[in-house]
């Protein structure tokens, strides 16, 4: 597996993994040893980069990871992070320092080590300066207890805010073919203040790997049944990208899930986008995405189809929205 640099020196795997759905958002939580069975061959496919956070069922899949990877700690980098109430996304948020050191003891806890390699503030709290939040991870820091500061869909005052007072070594927001908003004031400013860039949903949360369409049910409890880009219609007017994906797909002999992880990997060199998956031949196909290349007029000729494509549907709804990009 390739290495790429986030931030100031903080090296992972070019491809890192979205542990998320291992517990939380897309249905049941994945039987534990087969979870583990996961994490452990992520592992061993070259995976040094995994992420996971608070709200992911309370501290559930960070306790997941701490087991899976206790035997091999020393060799990867762990990211988590801190912010909402109770670690419950529909509580609220709180970043408030004293919540952010309770939070940061828990996860040491859980996760079976001495030290978070990478520290995000999940989202940006408005009632709490972001001074103070930085602040915070710094002491953090000066302690041992994190080596890296992170932000999480955060907007361009507030990164350049936090940096200020902490240098901030990633920016995990959604990036994909289907949602390319951060390339407007996000990239640049990533670029000028040599912040790394971490995509979640690369793969537009299923929907560019072709797997999905129109027809498709999600269980109540999927987080895409609530979200407006997934409803059916909204699914019929996108199909035009998969489409898209899948043609180029088809002519280099790859899957649409490695042009779309490709895609990304093209952009920047310090741009690290986390797939997220429960199962091996998936996990499998997306890490070979790291050697598909993309030339200039591929990235050329998907960009100018892409901008003959309107995307419909917003990505979070209203609920969920208020926590987004402040």
């Amino acid at each position: 597996m390739q290495t790429r640099i986030l931030g100031r020196g903080l090296e992972v795997s070019a491809l890192g993994l979205g542990c998320m759905g291992l517990s939380y958002a897309y249905g049941p939580a994945t039987e534990r040893s087969e979870a583990i069975r996961l994490l452990r061959g992520a592992h061993d496919r070259g995976v040094t980069f995994f992420d996971t956070a608070e709200a992911y069922a309370q501290g559930a899949n960070e306790d997941l990871l701490g087991e899976a990877l206790a035997p091999v700690r020393d060799e990867v980098v762990i990211a988590t992070k801190f912010g909402f109430t109770n670690g419950v996304t529909t509580e609220g948020l709180d970043s408030r320092p004293e919540n952010i050191r309770t939070v940061t003891d828990a996860a040491l806890t859980r996760l079976r080590t001495d030290h978070i390699d990478l520290l995000y503030q999940h989202r940006v709290d408005p009632n709490v300066p972001i001074e103070d939040v930085a602040g915070t991870v710094r002491e953090l820091i000066q302690a041992g207890k994190v080596r890296h500061f992170g932000l999480s869909e955060a907007g361009v005052e507030s990164i350049r805010r936090a940096h200020a007072v902490q240098p901030v070594t990633a920016l995990q927001s959604e990036y994909s073919l289907w949602w390319r908003e951060p390339e407007a004031e996000i990239l640049p400013l990533l670029e000028e203040l040599g912040i790394g860039f971490v995509p979640f949903a690369p793969l537009g949360r299923g929907f560019l790997t072709g797997k999905i369409d129109a027809d498709t049910t999600f269980d109540a409890d999927d987080f895409r049944s609530n979200v407006p880009r997934f409803a059916a219609e909204a699914r019929q007017a996108n199909q035009a990208l998969v489409d898209l994906i899948a043609t180029l797909a088809a002519e280099k002999a790859v899957t649409p899930a490695q042009i779309a992880l490709a895609w990304l990997l093209a952009q920047r060199p310090w741009i690290v986008p986390i797939p997220g998956t429960t199962k091996l031949h998936r996990l499998e196909e997306n890490l070979s995405a790291a050697d598909v290349v993309l030339g200039g007029d591929d990235l050329t000729r998907i960009g100018d189809a892409l901008a003959g494509i309107e995307i419909h549907g917003a990505r979070y709804s209203p609920s969920q929205q208020q926590f987004v990009s402040r």
